[in-house]
Protein backbone atom coordinates (compact mmCIF):
# COMPACT_ATOMS: atom_id res chain seq x y z
CA UNK A 1 0.00 0.00 0.00
CA UNK A 2 2.80 2.35 0.94
CA UNK A 3 4.64 1.54 -2.29
CA UNK A 4 1.51 2.17 -4.37
CA UNK A 5 0.94 5.46 -2.58
CA UNK A 6 4.54 6.50 -3.15
CA UNK A 7 4.31 5.65 -6.85
CA UNK A 8 1.10 7.65 -7.18
CA UNK A 9 2.78 10.67 -5.61
CA UNK A 10 5.80 10.25 -7.91
CA UNK A 11 3.68 9.83 -11.05
CA UNK A 12 1.54 12.80 -10.12
CA UNK A 13 4.65 14.90 -9.55
CA UNK A 14 6.08 13.85 -12.90
CA UNK A 15 2.89 14.82 -14.71
CA UNK A 16 2.78 18.15 -12.91
CA UNK A 17 6.41 18.82 -13.77
CA UNK A 18 5.73 17.91 -17.42
CA UNK A 19 2.71 20.23 -17.51
CA UNK A 20 4.82 23.02 -16.08
CA UNK A 21 7.52 22.73 -18.77
CA UNK A 22 5.70 21.57 -21.89
CA UNK A 23 2.77 22.63 -24.01
CA UNK A 24 0.81 21.40 -27.00
CA UNK A 25 0.26 22.43 -30.60
CA UNK A 26 -2.95 22.06 -32.56
CA UNK A 27 -3.25 23.21 -36.17
CA UNK A 28 -5.29 22.87 -39.32
CA UNK A 29 -4.03 23.39 -42.86
CA UNK A 30 -6.06 24.45 -45.89
CA UNK A 31 -5.24 25.31 -49.50
CA UNK A 32 -7.52 27.62 -51.48
CA UNK A 33 -7.47 27.16 -55.28
CA UNK A 34 -8.41 30.14 -57.41
CA UNK A 35 -12.14 30.91 -57.18
CA UNK A 36 -12.80 27.80 -55.11
CA UNK A 37 -13.40 26.82 -51.50
CA UNK A 38 -10.47 25.95 -49.22
CA UNK A 39 -9.54 22.28 -49.20
CA UNK A 40 -7.94 20.50 -46.21
CA UNK A 41 -4.34 19.36 -46.54
CA UNK A 42 -4.89 15.64 -45.97
CA UNK A 43 -2.30 13.08 -44.76
CA UNK A 44 0.55 15.57 -45.14
CA UNK A 45 3.69 15.61 -42.98
CA UNK A 46 4.45 18.81 -41.05
CA UNK A 47 7.68 19.44 -39.16
CA UNK A 48 8.22 21.43 -35.97
CA UNK A 49 11.69 22.94 -36.21
CA UNK A 50 13.83 24.86 -33.75
CA UNK A 51 15.09 27.04 -36.59
CA UNK A 52 13.36 28.58 -39.59
CA UNK A 53 13.74 26.41 -42.69
CA UNK A 54 14.68 29.53 -44.64
CA UNK A 55 17.45 30.24 -42.12
CA UNK A 56 18.60 26.63 -42.40
CA UNK A 57 19.05 27.18 -46.14
CA UNK A 58 21.05 30.34 -45.43
CA UNK A 59 23.22 28.36 -43.03
CA UNK A 60 24.05 25.85 -45.77
CA UNK A 61 24.69 28.65 -48.28
CA UNK A 62 27.18 30.29 -45.93
CA UNK A 63 28.87 26.97 -45.16
CA UNK A 64 29.21 25.99 -48.82
CA UNK A 65 29.87 29.43 -50.25
CA UNK A 66 27.48 30.78 -52.86
CA UNK A 67 28.88 31.49 -56.35
CA UNK A 68 30.94 34.68 -56.20
CA UNK A 69 30.12 37.07 -59.02
CA UNK A 70 33.57 38.67 -59.27
CA UNK A 71 35.35 35.29 -59.21
CA UNK A 72 32.99 34.04 -61.88
CA UNK A 73 33.78 37.06 -64.06
CA UNK A 74 37.53 36.58 -63.52
CA UNK A 75 37.20 33.07 -64.94
CA UNK A 76 35.51 34.16 -68.17
CA UNK A 77 37.44 33.97 -71.43
CA UNK A 78 36.89 37.63 -72.21
CA UNK A 79 39.15 40.66 -72.48
CA UNK A 80 40.32 42.33 -69.30
CA UNK A 81 38.38 45.42 -70.36
CA UNK A 82 35.16 43.45 -70.70
CA UNK A 83 35.63 41.75 -67.34
CA UNK A 84 36.19 45.15 -65.75
CA UNK A 85 33.03 46.49 -67.40
CA UNK A 86 30.96 43.56 -66.16
CA UNK A 87 32.18 44.08 -62.60
CA UNK A 88 31.11 47.69 -62.76
CA UNK A 89 27.58 46.96 -63.98
CA UNK A 90 24.78 44.91 -62.43
CA UNK A 91 23.95 42.92 -65.54
CA UNK A 92 25.62 39.75 -66.76
CA UNK A 93 23.22 39.33 -69.66
CA UNK A 94 24.75 41.15 -72.62
CA UNK A 95 21.85 40.22 -74.91
CA UNK A 96 19.07 41.51 -72.68
CA UNK A 97 16.96 44.28 -74.31
CA UNK A 98 18.13 47.64 -73.02
CA UNK A 99 21.76 46.57 -72.53
CA UNK A 100 22.75 48.93 -75.35
CA UNK A 101 21.61 51.83 -73.16
CA UNK A 102 24.29 50.91 -70.62
CA UNK A 103 27.06 51.08 -73.21
CA UNK A 104 28.68 54.46 -73.78
CA UNK A 105 30.74 55.65 -76.73
CA UNK A 106 33.82 55.38 -74.50
CA UNK A 107 32.93 51.74 -73.73
CA UNK A 108 32.69 50.96 -77.45
CA UNK A 109 36.24 52.08 -78.23
CA UNK A 110 37.69 50.79 -74.94
CA UNK A 111 36.21 47.27 -74.76
CA UNK A 112 37.24 45.05 -77.71
CA UNK A 113 34.05 42.94 -77.61
CA UNK A 114 31.87 46.06 -77.75
CA UNK A 115 33.88 47.45 -80.64
CA UNK A 116 33.36 44.29 -82.69
CA UNK A 117 29.63 44.19 -81.84
CA UNK A 118 29.25 47.86 -82.77
CA UNK A 119 31.06 47.38 -86.07
CA UNK A 120 28.95 44.35 -86.96
CA UNK A 121 25.64 45.99 -86.07
CA UNK A 122 26.53 48.98 -88.28
CA UNK A 123 28.06 47.09 -91.18
CA UNK A 124 26.61 46.77 -94.67
CA UNK A 125 25.71 50.43 -95.04
CA UNK A 126 23.21 50.45 -92.19
CA UNK A 127 24.70 53.63 -90.70
CA UNK A 128 25.45 56.58 -92.97
CA UNK A 129 28.75 58.36 -92.51
CA UNK A 130 30.20 55.95 -89.99
CA UNK A 131 34.04 56.16 -89.98
CA UNK A 132 35.93 53.35 -91.65
CA UNK A 133 39.34 52.13 -90.50
CA UNK A 134 42.33 53.11 -92.66
CA UNK A 135 44.91 51.06 -90.81
CA UNK A 136 45.94 47.65 -92.13
CA UNK A 137 46.74 44.56 -90.12
CA UNK A 138 49.89 44.11 -92.20
CA UNK A 139 51.22 47.41 -90.82
CA UNK A 140 50.99 46.12 -87.25
CA UNK A 141 54.33 44.31 -87.63
CA UNK A 142 55.95 46.22 -90.48
CA UNK A 143 54.95 49.77 -89.49
CA UNK A 144 53.74 49.64 -85.86
CA UNK A 145 53.85 53.42 -85.31
CA UNK A 146 51.77 54.12 -88.43
CA UNK A 147 49.38 51.32 -87.48
CA UNK A 148 48.83 52.64 -83.96
CA UNK A 149 48.46 56.25 -85.16
CA UNK A 150 45.81 55.39 -87.75
CA UNK A 151 44.05 53.01 -85.38
CA UNK A 152 43.79 55.69 -82.69
CA UNK A 153 42.51 58.20 -85.23
CA UNK A 154 39.83 55.71 -86.25
CA UNK A 155 38.80 55.05 -82.63
CA UNK A 156 38.57 58.77 -81.87
CA UNK A 157 36.44 59.35 -84.98
CA UNK A 158 34.24 56.35 -84.12
CA UNK A 159 33.76 57.61 -80.58
CA UNK A 160 32.63 61.04 -81.83
CA UNK A 161 30.26 59.38 -84.30
CA UNK A 162 28.69 57.17 -81.60
CA UNK A 163 28.23 60.20 -79.36
CA UNK A 164 26.60 62.17 -82.16
CA UNK A 165 24.47 59.22 -83.32
CA UNK A 166 23.22 57.32 -80.22
CA UNK A 167 20.80 55.41 -82.43
CA UNK A 168 23.80 53.61 -83.94
CA UNK A 169 24.35 51.86 -80.59
CA UNK A 170 20.86 50.32 -80.60
CA UNK A 171 20.86 46.63 -81.47
CA UNK A 172 24.42 45.95 -80.38
CA UNK A 173 23.19 43.33 -77.92
CA UNK A 174 22.10 41.12 -80.83
CA UNK A 175 25.74 40.71 -81.83
CA UNK A 176 26.95 39.49 -78.43
CA UNK A 177 25.18 36.17 -78.05
CA UNK A 178 28.38 34.15 -78.55
CA UNK A 179 30.17 35.89 -75.66
CA UNK A 180 27.17 36.28 -73.35
CA UNK A 181 28.06 34.92 -69.85
CA UNK A 182 24.45 34.93 -68.57
CA UNK A 183 23.81 31.25 -69.33
CA UNK A 184 26.95 30.04 -67.51
CA UNK A 185 26.14 32.26 -64.51
CA UNK A 186 22.59 30.90 -64.38
CA UNK A 187 23.93 27.34 -64.51
CA UNK A 188 26.35 28.04 -61.64
CA UNK A 189 23.58 29.54 -59.52
CA UNK A 190 21.11 26.74 -60.31
CA UNK A 191 23.67 24.08 -59.49
CA UNK A 192 24.39 25.69 -56.13
CA UNK A 193 20.67 26.13 -55.39
CA UNK A 194 20.09 22.47 -56.21
CA UNK A 195 22.76 21.39 -53.71
CA UNK A 196 21.25 23.62 -51.02
CA UNK A 197 17.75 22.26 -51.68
CA UNK A 198 19.08 18.72 -51.37
CA UNK A 199 20.94 19.33 -48.11
CA UNK A 200 18.44 21.58 -46.31
CA UNK A 201 15.72 18.96 -45.60
CA UNK A 202 18.33 16.52 -44.27
CA UNK A 203 19.89 19.13 -41.99
CA UNK A 204 16.46 20.25 -40.79
CA UNK A 205 15.51 16.71 -39.75
CA UNK A 206 18.83 15.73 -38.19
CA UNK A 207 19.75 18.93 -36.33
CA UNK A 208 16.66 21.10 -35.88
CA UNK A 209 13.70 18.69 -35.69
CA UNK A 210 11.58 18.93 -32.53
CA UNK A 211 8.61 16.87 -33.76
CA UNK A 212 6.72 15.83 -36.86
CA UNK A 213 3.15 14.81 -37.48
CA UNK A 214 0.80 13.84 -40.31
CA UNK A 215 -2.49 15.66 -40.76
CA UNK A 216 -5.82 13.84 -40.67
CA UNK A 217 -8.30 13.63 -43.52
CA UNK A 218 -9.73 16.90 -42.20
CA UNK A 219 -6.31 18.56 -42.46
CA UNK A 220 -5.86 18.73 -38.67
CA UNK A 221 -3.10 17.56 -36.33
CA UNK A 222 -1.99 17.76 -32.72
CA UNK A 223 1.38 17.44 -31.02
CA UNK A 224 1.62 17.20 -27.24
CA UNK A 225 4.46 17.55 -24.74
CA UNK A 226 6.48 20.07 -26.69
CA UNK A 227 9.02 21.84 -24.46
CA UNK A 228 8.06 25.48 -24.04
CA UNK A 229 9.87 27.72 -26.53
CA UNK A 230 9.85 29.19 -30.02
CA UNK A 231 9.52 26.96 -33.08
CA UNK A 232 8.66 26.99 -36.77
CA UNK A 233 5.89 24.86 -38.26
CA UNK A 234 7.25 23.89 -41.67
CA UNK A 235 6.62 21.75 -44.73
CA UNK A 236 10.33 21.97 -45.62
CA UNK A 237 10.50 22.07 -49.44
CA UNK A 238 7.36 19.99 -49.90
CA UNK A 239 4.32 21.62 -51.48
CA UNK A 240 0.72 21.09 -50.45
CA UNK A 241 -1.55 21.38 -53.45
CA UNK A 242 -5.15 21.84 -54.40
CA UNK A 243 -6.32 22.87 -57.85
CA UNK A 244 -3.91 25.44 -59.25
CA UNK A 245 -2.35 26.38 -55.88
CA UNK A 246 0.89 24.99 -54.47
CA UNK A 247 1.84 26.13 -50.97
CA UNK A 248 4.69 25.82 -48.50
CA UNK A 249 4.70 26.94 -44.87
CA UNK A 250 7.42 28.05 -42.49
CA UNK A 251 5.39 29.74 -39.76
CA UNK A 252 6.81 30.85 -36.38
CA UNK A 253 4.96 29.51 -33.33
CA UNK A 254 5.39 29.94 -29.59
CA UNK A 255 4.70 27.06 -27.20
CA UNK A 256 3.88 28.03 -23.62
CA UNK A 257 4.07 25.66 -20.66
CA UNK A 258 0.71 24.16 -19.76
CA UNK A 259 -0.97 25.82 -22.76
CA UNK A 260 -2.19 24.66 -26.17
CA UNK A 261 -1.13 26.82 -29.12
CA UNK A 262 -3.61 26.79 -32.00
CA UNK A 263 -2.93 27.99 -35.54
CA UNK A 264 -4.57 27.78 -38.94
CA UNK A 265 -2.38 27.47 -42.04
CA UNK A 266 -3.82 29.03 -45.19
CA UNK A 267 -2.73 30.75 -48.40
CA UNK A 268 -2.30 33.96 -46.42
CA UNK A 269 0.54 32.73 -44.19
CA UNK A 270 2.21 30.43 -46.72
CA UNK A 271 5.75 31.21 -47.87
CA UNK A 272 5.11 30.46 -51.51
CA UNK A 273 2.17 30.39 -53.85
CA UNK A 274 2.74 29.04 -57.35
CA UNK A 275 0.14 28.89 -60.09
CA UNK A 276 0.08 26.34 -62.87
CA UNK A 277 0.06 28.09 -66.23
Amino acid sequence: MAAVAAWAVFAGGTRAQSANTTGALEFAAYVSPTAAKPEPVRAFTFYVLTKSFDDIKHEIEEANGAPNRDKFIDGLKLSAEMREWLKGHETLDLTMPGTDKLITAEDIVHVPEFLVAYQRSNSGGVANGIPKPKYKDSDKMDHPEKYEKERQEYLNALKKYAQAHPESVAGMELEMDSINPAKKWAEAQNSFKKRVNQQAPMLAQTKYLAAKVDTSLEGQARIGRLPAGNYWLSTLDLEAGAGDSRLKWDVPIAIEAGQTTRIELTNLNSTETAKFK
